[in-house]
C-alpha cells in the first residue's frame, strides 16, 4: 500500500521489450535510477502510480518486470530511456499517512485537457475513464501518476480538475504536464468499495 506522497523522481535507464529474455512473454524490464538506500529484492515500489516488484537491486537503482497485464492498462509499454518517473516505496504501519490510501493499481489512462495558472496554483483538468469519474467526488482524492491529489472541481462530466501547489510541481513530474499528455489515474479506493457495495445491495 502507498499514500501518494512521492519520495523521489527517478529516471528510466533502460527498457527491454519481452524482458530481454527471448521468451516472447510480452513483458518489459525497466532499469530505474533512484536515490534509495536499503532496497530489497521483492520490495514493492509505485512507479508513476503502478505497483511494481523490485527484481534486482543494482548500483544507483533497481529493475522491475512489468508483465503483459500491466502493460495493457498503463503507459509503461511506451516508456523509453531518459523518462522521469514518480517513485514511492511501500508504506509501513508506523509511517505518516500524508496522502490517502493508494493501492498502486492503475485504473486507467487519462488525458490532460487543460492547464492554466491561477495565482500560485496550477489548475489541471484531466479527462478520466468512465469508471474513475463514477467514484470521484468534489474535494475527494485521486491519484495522478502516483501523486495523491485533492479534486478541486469537476468542470464537466468525465473531467476532474486538480490544483498543483508549487511544492508538488517542483518535486514530482506533474509540474511538466501539458495539454494532451497522458497520465495514470487511480480512483479513491473508498469510492470503489462503496460503489460495489451499493451494486451488491440492489
Amino acid at each position: 500500500m502507498f499514500t501518494g506522497i512521492v519520495s523521489a523522481v527517478g529516471r528510466v535507464e533502460s527498457a527491454s521489450p519481452n524482458g530481454g529474455r527471448g521468451k516472447g512473454d510480452g513483458g518489459r524490464v525497466l532499469h530505474i535510477r533512484a536515490p534509495y538506500r536499503g532496497l530489497k529484492k521483492g520490495e514493492s515500489i509505485a512507479v508513476n502510480g503502478a505497483c511494481l516488484t523490485v527484481e534486482k537491486v543494482v548500483k544507483g537503482g533497481f529493475t522491475v518486470h512489468a508483465v503483459q497485464t500491466t502493460l495493457g492498462r498503463t503507459l509503461i509499454g511506451a516508456w523509453q530511456k531518459g523518462r522521469s518517473v514518480n517513485l514511492e516505496r511501500a508504506v509501513r504501519a508506523a509511517d505518516l499517512m500524508g496522502g490517502h490510501i493508494v493501492q498502486g493499481h492503475v485504473d486507467g489512462v487519462a488525458t490532460v485537457a487543460r492547464v492554466v495558472d491561477a495565482g500560485d496554483a496550477r489548475l489541471v483538468d484531466v479527462a478520466v475513464p468512465t469508471d474513475v469519474a463514477a467514484v470521484t467526488i468534489l474535494h475527494g482524492a485521486i491519484t495522478v501518476d502516483g501523486v495523491s491529489l485533492t479534486v478541486n472541481a469537476i468542470p464537466r462530466p468525465g473531467v476532474v480538475q486538480v490544483s498543483l501547489v508549487p511544492f508538488t510541481r517542483e518535486h514530482t513530474t506533474l509540474g511538466r504536464l501539458a495539454t494532451g499528455d497522458r497520465v495514470h489515474v487511480e480512483a479513491d479506493v473508498l469510492g470503489k468499495y462503496v460503489r460495489q457495495l451499493c451494486r451488491s445491495a440492489q
